[in-house]
């Protein structure tokens, strides 16, 4: 868990390849959803596109999808997932029908300053895909693809005004979910710096799986 621009997906990523869990990415399955055309996929490009956070009954609706068709024996890393104190209880009472508790929750902290510099400065080629960041992985022109040669762009949700309404947003629905956890007491509560560099960061979450059952 954790704002956006934080590093969730990132850390994400790094934590199933050196635990071998399957990884549920909400953003991922949205965006798949999205880029289908389907009558879902428009109403979640409307929400995405706004900065608003996806409404629980569609979330929960395609999340308990993704893990029910995840039920493999080596766990799972839910990216994203829950954001809302209703998707938390949804998914507790999911986990509590399946018998597969949850072992933790990594919640990556990251302040303002750093989450807007990071989302704001991200740009990809349309043509390749390929994807920069203007402060920490610049092209070699300001402007274009070093391989393509084709101007690059900026995600819809990418701005500075999009991302302040998405820490808002985050502030009010799923900080709450931090607290849940903490107050039940079932799974392990992991806190971690996110302002660090990425290295860092992996060091921290490693380090405190690994002094707990899954991560031995």
């Amino acid at each position: 868990m954790g704002p956006p621009g934080a590093g969730k997906g990132t850390q994400a990523k790094r934590l199933v390849e050196a635990f071998g869990m399957a990884h549920l990415s909400s953003g991922d399955i949205f965006r798949a959803e999205r880029a289908s055309g389907s009558a879902l996929g428009e109403k979640l490009a409307g929400y995405m596109d706004a900065g608003e956070l996806v409404p629980d009954e569609l979330v929960v609706e395609i999340m308990a999808k993704a893990v029910q068709d995840n039920d493999g024996p080596t766990g799972l890393m839910l990216d994203g997932f829950p954001r809302t104190v209703a998707q938390a209880e949804a998914l507790d009472e999911q986990l509590a029908s399946a018998k597969r508790p949850l072992d933790a929750v990594v919640v990556i902290r990251a302040s303002d300053a750093v989450v807007v510099e990071r989302i704001t400065g991200r740009r990809s080629c349309p043509e390749c895909g390929k994807l920069y960041h203007m402060t920490f992985m610049p092209p070699a022109d300001d402007s274009v693809c070093d391989d393509c040669g084709v101007a690059l762009t900026q995600r819809e949700d990418d701005t500075e005004d999009v991302v302040r309404q998405r820490l808002a947003a985050y502030r009010q629905q799923t900080e709450p979910v931090v607290d849940y956890y903490r107050r039940r007491g079932e799974a392990e509560l992991i806190e971690i710096d996110g302002d660090k560099a990425p290295d860092d960061v992996s060091q921290d979450i490693t380090a405190a799986l690994n002094n707990l059952p899954l991560g031995r």
